[in-house]
C-alpha cells in the first residue's frame, strides 16, 4: 500500500488537464502562449474564462481525489493519503507525460489539503487571500500560504504526517516560483488586477 500511493498519485497528479482542455476546445498547445505553463492563469489567457475555471477546478480535484481515493483504499490511513497527495502534486508540477515541465502547483496544494484535513486547507486559502488583499501580490500570497499552512498543521491542527506532506509541497512551491521570488526582491513582480500579471500559474 505504502508503495502503490505514490505510484497512483503521480499517475493522476501528471494528467495535463490544461492542456488536454485547450486542444479539446480548438485552442492549440496552451504551451504556446502567455507564459507556457499549463495551469489555470495561463489557460485563462485563451479568453475563456470557462476553460480557465475548468482546469482550475481539476488541477485542484486531482490532488484531492488521489488522496480520497487513497483513504478508501487503506481504510483512511494517513500515511498512505499523504504520500499520495504530495506525488500527486509532484505529478503536476513535473508531468512524466510533458517531459516534467508543468504548472507550480498551487491549485493542486490546496485541493490536496481539503483533502488530507479540511481545516488546513482553509487554513491556507484564508492566508492566500488575507495576503492578496494586502499584497495584491498573486505569488507571494502563495508563498506565505504555502510556508505557513504546514506551520499550522503541525503546531495548532496536529495533524504531523499531513504536515510534512504539506511541507515537501511547499518547498516545491518555493522552487517553482523562483523567477518570481526574484521579481517579488526586485519590486518588479505584477500585481492582480494589472494587465502584464503573469505571477503565478496553478
Amino acid at each position: 500500500m505504502i508503495f502503490l500511493a505514490p505510484l497512483f498519485g503521480y499517475l493522476l497528479g501528471s494528467i495535463p488537464f490544461g492542456l488536454v482542455i485547450t486542444r479539446l476546445a480548438g485552442l492549440g498547445d496552451i504551451r504556446e502562449i502567455g507564459s507556457g505553463n499549463i495551469g489555470a492563469t495561463n489557460v485563462l489567457r485563451t479568453g475563456r474564462k470557462d476553460l480557465a475555471l475548468a482546469t482550475l477546478l481539476l488541477d485542484s480535484g486531482k490532488g484531492g481525489i488521489a488522496v480520497l481515493l487513497m483513504g478508501l483504499i487503506s481504510g483512511w490511513q494517513p500515511l498512505p493519503m499523504a504520500l499520495a497527495g504530495a506525488a500527486a502534486f509532484l505529478g503536476h508540477c513535473f508531468p512524466v507525460w510533458l517531459k516534467f515541465k508543468g504548472g507550480k502547483g498551487v491549485a493542486t496544494f490546496l485541493g490536496t489539503l481539503l483533502a488530507l484535513n479540511s481545516w488546513s486547507g482553509l487554513a491556507a486559502c484564508a492566508i492566500w487571500l488575507v495576503t492578496a488583499f494586502l499584497t495584491r501580490i498573486s505569488s507571494l500570497s502563495a508563498l506565505v500560504a504555502a510556508g505557513l499552512t504546514p506551520l499550522i498543521m503541525y503546531f495548532v491542527i496536529e495533524v504531523p504526517v499531513a504536515a510534512l506532506a504539506a511541507a515537501f509541497m511547499a518547498v516545491l512551491i518555493c522552487y517553482r516560483h523562483r523567477d518570481n521570488i526574484a521579481r517579488i526582491r526586485a519590486g518588479t513582480e505584477p500585481k492582480i488586477g494589472t494587465k502584464k500579471n503573469t505571477n503565478t500559474e496553478n
